[in-house]
This record gives structure tokens, sequence and C-alpha cells, in this order.
């Protein structure tokens, strides 16, 4: 026989799940703490600055 499921503890458990993966994903995006957001702010700011820096035309 199949098993009988609650389909509103289904419904609960589907949208647990889903609120969890969003949580995942925004502890990954937004999850940096100050120093390493300086960090990385300061390592881009160096690689804008190499970059332009061999530049063989300045506009």
């Amino acid at each position: 026989m199949a098993e009988i499921i609650n389909l509103r503890q289904a419904r609960k458990a589907h949208k647990r799940k889903q609120a969890e993966t969003t949580a995942a994903a925004n502890r990954a995006r937004f999850g940096q703490t100050k120093a390493e957001r300086t960090t990385n702010a300061a390592e881009s700011d160096r690689a804008a600055g190499l970059l332009d820096g061999a530049r063989l035309e300045k506009d």
C-alpha cells in the first residue's frame, strides 16, 4: 500500500527547505566580516590601478 502523507506537513517541509537554501545563499553573499570586505576592496582597487597603469594611451 501507499504511504499516507499529510499535505499540510509536506507543504511546510518544502517551504522550510526553500527558506534554508535562500538563507545559505544569503550567508555566502553577505556573510563577510568588515576586514574581509576592506581587504577585497583594497585588492580590487590595486588591480584596477595596475590595469590602468599598464595602458598604452591615456584618455
